[in-house]
């Protein structure tokens, strides 16, 4: 499971500059190199935050604030998938199922993402594989609430 330093090493490796700041209006920015986390924010929003902002810088370009233009959604939807796919996965879904994880406050914490952060990545991997997916020996039921059924031989 990737920590929040995880991330932020990851971060300057690709000498980018993470600061605490006192935002208003998000969560978290990218302007260049530099990225601005919200002060304030737990280590798993911190956590959250910041893989999504990788994902912008990796996938993004220019100021995409303005949310009214389509291109700037969709460069902001690929920066949350990004993030989604960095901190959850599949793979994710399974480990917190093969832990016994029940419900997604349980799966949150041993993923050591927001709750919201999780629903919004299970609302993500629903509209992708619809209502279930096979992944190795296992479905991953999206509907009508997550599950995860083991396949045997």
């Amino acid at each position: 499971m990737l920590t929040y330093d995880d991330i932020l090493a990851e971060a300057d490796h690709h000498n980018l500059t993470t600061k605490e700041k006192p935002l208003r209006a998000h969560k978290g920015l990218i302007a260049g190199r530099n990225i601005a986390i919200k002060a304030g924010l737990t280590e798993r929003d911190k956590k959250c935050v910041l893989a999504e902002e990788l994902g912008h810088y990796y996938t993004g370009t220019g100021d995409i604030t303005d949310m009214r233009s389509m291109a700037n959604r969709k460069q902001e939807h690929h920066g949350r998938v990004y993030a989604y796919d960095k901190l959850v996965g599949l793979t994710g879904i399974l480990d917190a199922y093969r832990h016994h994880c029940q419900g997604l406050s349980e799966a949150a914490e041993y993923l050591e993402v927001t709750e919201e952060f999780l629903a919004e990545s299970l609302s993500y991997y629903k509209s992708k594989y619809g209502i279930s997916v096979t992944v190795d020996n296992y479905v991953i039921y999206f509907e009508p609430t997550i599950a995860v059924l083991e396949l045997t031989d």
